[in-house]
């Protein structure tokens, strides 16, 4: 289990990080919980202001040996997945709706410590599970996904 989740979103995954936030707040209390933002709705906030901060924080804690992930949200997930993935050692999947197990299979294979939802497409109930799914499922550590990480981490 993380020891820290960091939180971030712009106006249009506001709402839903709210009830992720409480959500684990309640679930999950002896996860520490960073909110970096928006802490209030805005319609004219940039996603990138906030996620930056996750993903910067993700990436020192993971050069650091910290016990850590990001939770983000956005209309789609697919800019927040992009930002937070240009960050050394951190590796965002996107949700943003249809089938669970591939939130298992980037926690197994990929050992994302990131996850990036769509909010325009994803109800409560649905990222709730996926949330769930996201924090218990282990990385398998099997030799080829070890390697393949490695490989993926290359260029850093």
């Amino acid at each position: 289990m993380p020891e820290t989740i960091y939180l971030a979103t712009d106006h249009a995954g506001f709402a839903l990080k709210e009830k992720v936030k409480k959500y684990l707040q309640t679930t999950y209390p002896d996860i520490a919980i960073v909110d970096y933002g928006a802490l209030e709705y805005d319609d004219a906030d940039d996603y990138t202001d906030y996620i930056h901060k996750a993903g910067a924080s993700l990436s020192r804690d993971e050069k650091e040996g910290r016990i850590s992930r990001a939770i983000v949200f956005g209309g789609s997930g697919e800019g927040e997945a992009m930002v937070m993935n240009r960050y050394t050692g951190v590796r965002c999947t996107t949700y943003y709706g249809y089938d669970l197990h591939i939130v298992s299979l980037g926690r197994e294979h990929n050992n994302a410590n990131a996850i990036s939802f769509g909010a325009r497409f994803v109800d409560e109930l649905s990222c709730i599970q996926v949330v769930d799914t996201f924090l218990q499922t282990p990385f398998s550590g099997d030799e080829r996904h070890v390697r393949r990480i490695r490989k993926i981490d290359i260029l850093e």
